[in-house]
C-alpha cells in the first residue's frame, strides 16, 4: 500500500471513529474534523496550481451505484418500473449534491470547504426528507403503503445517504464521487 493510500485509508478510519461535527464547547474542531480540513487544504493546493483545470460537470445521479441499480432494476423488471419509476424519487437531490461536490466549494479555503461539504451533505439529507414530506401520500398509493411508512422509509434512506456521503465523500480520497471530483486526484 502506498503512503498516499494509507493516509486516505487512515483518514476514513479516523472520520468513522468520531462524530461528524465534533467540536468542543468553545467551537474548536474535533480531531476527525481537523483531519478532514487537512484533506481540504490538499485540495486547495491543487486548485491553486496554474496547470490545474476544472473538468466539465458530470453526474451519476445518486452515487455509490444507487441510481445505476435503480435504473437496472427498472429495465429488468417492468413491475419495478411501474411501481417505483426509472429513477428514485429523490434523484434530483443527488444531482444538486453532485454540483456542490464537483467544484469542491465556492471559496478556495480549507475550512470553508469543510463547512461547504458539511452543508451540502445536510442539504442532501433535507432534500430527500423533503420528498417524503411533500409526496408521502402519492408515493404511499404508488407503493401500496401508508404515508407514515413511506415517510419513515425515506427518512431512513436519507439518514443512510448522509452517513455514506460523510464517509465516502472526503476530498482527496481517490474516489470518483469525492468532494472536488471536478479537479484532478489529490491523494
Amino acid at each position: 500500500m502506498t503512503c498516499s493510500k494509507l493516509i486516505a485509508f487512515l483518514s476514513v478510519i479516523i472520520v468513522l471513529s468520531e462524530p461528524v461535527n465534533s467540536q468542543s464547547s468553545d467551537g474548536e474542531l474535533g480531531f476527525s474534523s481537523k483531519v478532514e480540513v487537512w484533506r481540504h487544504s490538499r485540495l486547495q493546493v491543487l486548485r491553486a496550481e496554474d496547470s490545474t483545470a476544472l473538468v466539465p460537470f458530470t453526474t451519476d445521479g445518486c452515487s455509490g451505484g444507487m441510481s445505476a441499480a435503480w435504473g437496472s432494476l427498472a429495465r429488468t423488471f417492468p413491475w419495478f418500473a411501474r411501481v417505483f419509476a426509472h429513477e428514485a424519487p429523490w434523484h434530483d437531490c443527488c444531482v444538486v449534491h453532485d454540483r456542490a461536490y464537483h467544484l469542491g466549494g465556492e471559496v478556495p479555503d480549507a475550512e470553508a470547504g469543510f463547512r461547504a461539504r458539511l452543508k451540502a451533505d445536510k442539504d442532501l439529507r433535507m432534500c430527500v426528507q423533503g420528498v417524503a414530506d411533500g409526496q408521502a401520500a402519492v408515493l404511499a398509493q404508488q407503493f401500496d403503503s401508508t404515508p407514515e411508512d413511506v415517510t419513515a422509509a425515506i427518512y431512513f434512506v436519507a439518514d443512510r445517504m448522509y452517513d455514506a456521503v460523510r464517509v465516502g465523500g472526503l476530498p482527496c480520497s481517490g474516489l470518483p464521487w469525492r468532494w472536488g471530483y471536478g479537479w484532478p486526484q489529490c491523494f
